[in-house]
């Protein structure tokens, strides 16, 4: 991959106009957009549904990367599936997280993602790289939106691009503005989930465009 991808979280969006935010980001020039699904359990949060994104899907073409922070992800594939997910984001902490479930997902005709927690060990993605369209580094606990950027977890960024092949998108998650987005391109990642800083600015084509000052650039990801 050749350049850096931009996702907004909808998490972090006015939750009473997502429908207009989802519009405005767009507009601004998003690459994809990204869902937070937490269920109460894995994490303290309850977030979006398949309903929500259901309702969204006709929207926009751009991708719709769905993160589940879930307890049992396979139970609830087939389900955003239908819903209009292009790619489903598991969490390498769940038991669920396997390689049988990352083929059902693939069954389904979505592409398939991997999230690690920032106390979470990446060595062992190698065992599934092979089903992997997106390795997802966490640089914030997850579960709110709003944390400062852990700096710690550039090593990882570093290791997984030493080691996954080019066709593994590897993305970063969590306190992501223009600074920090440097560091993480700086060390080889190719998109990016921003949440805070670009729902917390006055206009969002400028800090679309102060973050691809880093190196991103305003093409597309459709499905």
């Amino acid at each position: 991959m050749n350049r850096i991808m931009i996702y907004p979280s909808m998490l972090s969006a006015n939750p009473t106009k997502i429908g207009q935010e989802l519009a405005s980001v767009v507009q601004a020039g998003a690459n994809g957009i990204h869902w937070d699904v937490m269920d109460g359990h894995f994490v303290d949060a309850i977030t979006f549904g398949a309903d929500l994104i259901r309702a969204h899907r006709s929207f926009t073409s751009l991708r719709f990367d769905v993160h589940l922070m879930v307890q049992n992800p396979r139970r609830h594939a087939e389900v955003f599936a239908k819903a209009g997910a292009d790619l489903l984001t598991l969490h390498r902490e769940v038991g669920d997280c396997s390689r049988t479930t990352l083929s059902f997902i693939k069954s389904l005709g979505m592409k398939t993602g991997m999230a690690f927690n920032p106390a979470t060990d990446v060595e062992d993605v190698q065992d599934y790289w092979d089903l992997l369209d997106q390795v997802l580094v966490m640089t914030v606990v997850p579960g709110r939106s709003g944390q400062n950027f852990m700096e710690s977890q550039l090593k990882k960024i570093k290791w997984l691009r030493s080691k996954l092949p080019q066709t593994v998108e590897i993305c970063v998650d969590g306190g992501i503005n223009p600074t920090t987005l440097k560091m993480c391109v700086d060390f080889g990642v190719d998109s990016c989930v921003t949440g805070s800083y670009l729902f917390g600015s006055t206009n969002y084509f400028d800090a679309m465009n102060a973050l691809r000052s880093t190196g991103a650039t305003p093409a597309a990801t459709h499905c």
